[in-house]
C-alpha cells in the first residue's frame, strides 16, 4: 500500500541569520522563521491534505515549525532520531569553520556523528514510523542536512533529483511503498 510522507525542514532561526553551525544545539526561530513556517502551512491547507500523523525532531525550532505549520491543530510526537547532524565541538561556531563538501566523516574526531550514522539514523527513524499500519499521510519535521542525507540514501528511486541547499521550510513529497522510499516533488516554500 502506497503512503506519503512529507518531510520538511524548519523555518529560519536566529543561527541561520547569524551563519552559525546548528547541529544538536538550538536557536529560535526569527519572526521571518515563523512566517516560513504559517505560508508552508498554506500549502497543505490549499491542497487539502490531510495529515494523519506528525513529527517532529526534539529540537525546539522543528516543534515550534510543525506547531505553525499546522495551527497547533494536529498532535505530534518528538523524535530524537529525526534531530540534525551532531557536530560535537563545532557546534555553535561560525559557519565558515566548516570543511568542503562532503563531510564524511569529519565530526566524528570532534565528538559528532559521521555522515553515514547521521543517513542511517535518519532511514531507521522514518521507516520505523511509515511501516505503522495506520499512517498514510505523515508530516515530519526535520533539519537542512538530515533531509539531505535522507534524500540521498534513496537517489536511485527518486524521481526529482535533489539539488544542492536546502531552503528552510523546504517540503519534500515521498511516496513510501515495500520499505522504500521515493521522492516524488521538493516544494520550496521561502
Amino acid at each position: 500500500m502506497k503512503k506519503t510522507l512529507y518531510l520538511m525542514r524548519h523555518g529560519q532561526t536566529l543561527f541561520n541569520l547569524q551563519h552559525k553551525i546548528q547541529g544538536w544545539c538550538d536557536s529560535p526561530l526569527t519572526e521571518l522563521g515563523q512566517e516560513q513556517a504559517r505560508f508552508a502551512g498554506l500549502y497543505f491547507e490549499n491542497n487539502k491534505i490531510q495529515i494523519d500523523h506528525a513529527y517532529a525532531s526534539t529540537s525546539e525550532r522543528a516543534c515550534d515549525t510543525l506547531e505553525l505549520v499546522t495551527g497547533g491543530r494536529i498532535p505530534y510526537t518528538r523524535l530524537k532520531g529525526l534531530k540534525e547532524w551532531n557536530f560535537g565541538v563545532f557546534e555553535g561556531k561560525d559557519e565558515c569553520l566548516n570543511p568542503p563538501l562532503p563531510y564524511g566523516d569529519f565530526f566524528k574526531q570532534f565528538g559528532g556523528e559521521t555522515q553515514e550514522e547521521l543517513q542511517l539514523r535518519m532511514v531507521r527513524t522514518l521507516l520505523d514510523v511509515m511501516k505503522i499500519e495506520d499512517h498514510h499521510v505523515v508530516l515530519a519535521v526535520s533539519h537542512g542536512g538530515a533531509c539531505a542525507n535522507f534524500v540521498r540514501y534513496w537517489e536511485q528511486y527518486n524521481k526529482v533529483q535533489y539539488q544542492k541547499g536546502i531552503k528552510n521550510c523546504t517540503i519534500f513529497r515521498f511516496t513510501y511503498e515495500d520499505e522504500k522510499f521515493c521522492l516524488e516533488e521538493i516544494i520550496v516554500n521561502s
